[in-house]
């Protein structure tokens, strides 16, 4: 199904229609002028659809241009939302990062101390072999 809006004229643009329509009924209600000439009509009426059309196409390329900049505007909500989100699991990792990293040297320190007692009584059980 296909989208289709209604253009919304404001004021001004609605007063140059309505100008524009006037004109065209003046023009032809004057019998006997030089104005009632099928190509002068048609060129003004050629002119008035162009500047409707463009008209049209100028609205247009504003909705498309507010629904680009909405479109950008979420885009950025959803990557500083993102961010944050990045920014929380990171302290959250570089947290869990310096309790291993505390864990590691604790564990160091002991295995250090394990194998000093162990050399120890290696060398205790030694000394009691050789006697």
């Amino acid at each position: 199904m296909l989208d289709f809006q209604l253009p919304v004229l404001d004021e001004t643009e609605i007063q140059e229609l309505l100008s524009l329509f006037q004109t065209d009924h003046q023009v032809a209600s004057q019998s006997g002028s030089e104005d009632t000439n099928p190509a002068v009509c048609s060129t003004d009426e050629r002119k008035r659809k162009r500047m409707i059309s463009n008209r049209e196409s100028a609205r247009r390329s504003r909705w498309r241009k507010k629904k680009h900049l909405e479109n950008l505007s979420n885009e950025v909500n959803r990557l500083l939302v993102q961010n944050r989100e990045y920014k929380h699991r990171l302290g959250s990792v570089t947290h869990q990062c310096h309790l291993v990293g505390r864990d590691n040297e604790r564990l160091t320190y002991e295995y250090l101390a394990l194998r000093t007692k162990l050399y120890d009584l290696y060398r205790i059980l030694v000394t009691m072999q050789l006697q």
